[in-house]
């Protein structure tokens, strides 16, 4: 007989946290959201943990480079979306890698004897506006001298006009020497008034650059997430097809942590694919995604450095109604965190969790920080900023961003579903749409951040682990669900007259 689960599927929008003690000492600014994004041993720290509980999702319209650089530099991490070609993908995290200020190494490098029309061209590519100018065009050659926009001018310079003729030439440049430290270098620039600091060595052959912008953000976001050698930390989706050759193209991109994208990830191709990686390379690596215990411990057993929580809760996602498969996501979350204490009472092994899909109000991440998550992966939430991949629209009276899912015919990921047999997408499990322009990241996930510290203080918890130690949460019912909200009143109408 089939087993049968007669408790509803619950959603977080069914609870609501009950408020504990708010110590005088329990205040938004001594609140730390760091936490673990992969596994560790009692006693032990983890080899990555996130200053900020956020991953934007696997997706074409939500994670690239750009998403992955700003996420990164607040404190998260985005996984690169991975249905795109090899070396799209690999070139992609490459240049999150390469973007993190510090002692940078030269991606634009040009010859003196190329011209401008080269210049314009390495700009359109790497949206560089500092080319360094070196004698075999290379990112270690001898330094000639400097090209910025200030060295040209479109309505005047022939896009033939050899570089040598407008570049800043190294004679007139301020440059450090090999050896200097960042801070020495970040002063060098201050003192001069510098955008732009070359360092080379005793040849004059160029080793780095040093900019201005990368010390200003560095001081804007304090929570930028780096790795050891001060690059920002990316992630990477793959899938359970081709990862043979994937993973070590993204390995050797720099790539800091995997996770295989798929729709429900209890299954032997997973188990198989996460194997391998740990067997073969010395990356982090998740899995998912699954709604139970079993699958849970399946993908453990396997190796998997996080597990992802989730099937059918996206806002894009229509696996539910097209395949009859799925969990509410509060559900999903407390059975997992349940058998994921019971793994690490038994083993001494904390494997973090992430809660993937069904957040529709910044309050339910808390809730799912509380119901045992470690962090929260999130599509729409992102797809709506200015560094998502996706064009702002204007629809009506309104700006848009388009938003798709993995699933759908636009993306026609059909690697990311495990079934075998034919390599195409049969049927949709995803939806083409538009979601509101919100603006920039920051400032957003800024807002989102502060209601999770207020929300946590009247929880009486200053980290994540405290709150799900202490939370008290408690189902609602319908027509409290109703008492929530604006009621009995006549809310006003922006477009009402003030008499």
């Amino acid at each position: 007989m089939a087993h049968y689960y007669m408790e509803p599927s619950r959603t977080f929008s069914e609870f609501l946290l009950i408020p504990n003690l708010t110590s005088k000492t329990c205040t938004p600014d001594n609140v730390s959201l760091k936490t673990p994004i992969s596994k560790f041993k009692k006693g032990e720290q983890p080899d990555i943990m996130m200053n900020i509980p956020f991953t934007s999702a696997v997706m074409q319209s939500v994670s690239d480079h750009n998403m992955a650089t700003a996420l990164a530099r607040c404190g998260g991490i985005s996984f690169i979306f991975g249905s795109q070609s090899i070396e799209d993908q690999a070139a992609m995290v490459r240049k999150v890698k390469e973007y993190k200020a510090g002692f940078v190494v030269s991606r634009s490098n040009l010859k003196p004897e190329q011209t401008l029309r080269d210049v314009l061209r390495l700009k359109e590519e790497n949206g560089h506006s500092t080319v360094a100018i070196t004698e075999d065009g290379t990112s270690s050659g001898k330094l000639l001298g400097i090209v910025t926009s200030r060295d040209y001018r479109m309505s005047r310079d022939s896009l033939d006009k050899p570089i040598r003729e407008f570049m800043t030439p190294f004679s007139s440049l301020i440059y450090g020497e090999s050896g200097m430290s960042l801070p020495e270098a970040n002063n060098l620039i201050w003192d001069k008034k510098l955008n732009c600091l070359p360092i080379v060595d005793e040849k004059q052959h160029l080793q780095h650059l040093v900019f201005r912008k990368d010390y200003d953000a560095d001081k804007e976001n304090p929570l930028g997430l780096l790795d050891a050698n001060k690059r920002y930390i990316v992630g990477a989706g793959i899938n359970t097809k081709d990862f043979m050759e994937r993973v070590p193209a993204l390995v050797d991109a720099g790539v800091d942590i995997l996770v295989i994208d798929s729709s429900d990830g209890y299954s032997e191709w997973q188990y198989d694919t996460v194997k391998w990686v740990k067997e073969n390379f010395n990356v982090k690596i998740g899995a998912g995604n699954v709604v139970d215990r079993e699958g849970f411990l399946y993908l453990v057993e396997a190796g998997a450095d996080f597990v992802k929580v989730g099937i059918g809760g996206g806002s894009i996602c229509i696996t539910r109604e097209q395949k009859g498969i799925g969990r509410g996501q509060a559900s999903s979350v407390i059975e997992v965190a349940e058998a994921r204490q019971q793994y690490y009472e038994e083993t001494g092994i904390y494997v973090p969790i992430c809660s993937d899909g069904g957040i529709v109000h910044d309050y339910h991440i808390t809730l799912a920080l509380a119901m045992g998550a470690d962090f929260v992966m999130m599509g729409r939430y992102f797809a709506r900023f200015d560094e998502s991949p996706t064009k702002k629209l204007k629809v009506g009276n309104n700006f848009v961003k388009e938003f798709w899912g993995e699933g759908s015919n636009r993306a026609r990921n059909w690697q990311r579903y495990d079934t075998g047999g034919k390599q195409s997408l049969v049927f949709e499990e995803g939806v083409d749409s538009y979601v509101p322009y919100a603006g920039t990241l920051k400032e957003n996930l800024d807002k989102t951040i502060s209601k999770i510290k207020s929300t946590m203080c009247n929880c009486g918890s200053l980290s994540i682990e405290q709150l799900q130690e202490t939370a008290r949460i408690t189902l609602v019912s319908a027509t409290s669900l109703v008492e929530g909200g604006a009621h009995d009143v006549m809310l006003k109408d922006s477009t009402m007259s003030g008499e």
